[in-house]
């Protein structure tokens, strides 16, 4: 049975375990003042690949940071190249 959360016009918190089918409550139970039960978020967690943007296939984001690492490296290449040469004349 879930427990619900209910909260009372005057401030009073309280808990109540009750079935699905069974009516929500009315008056609290300390005061009398009309209630309403307090609704909380839920908490998810994503656990696995495919929930970060690096996870997902050819996206516009992946092609652009890939083609900009490539060009990274081939400068990175062309620039070693003279160097090696300098070193061996």
């Amino acid at each position: 049975m879930p427990i619900y959360e209910y909260r009372c016009e005057r401030g009073h918190i309280f808990d109540v375990m009750q079935r699905i089918s069974e009516p929500p409550l009315a008056a609290c139970r300390e005061c009398g003042a009309p209630v309403q039960k307090v609704l909380h978020p839920v908490a998810i967690s994503f656990k696995g690949s495919g929930f970060y943007s690096t996870d997902y296939g050819n996206g516009s984001r992946n092609g652009d940071s890939n083609g900009a690492k490539k060009e990274g490296g081939e400068k990175a290449a062309s620039k070693k190249e003279p160097a090696a040469s300098k070193k061996e004349d």
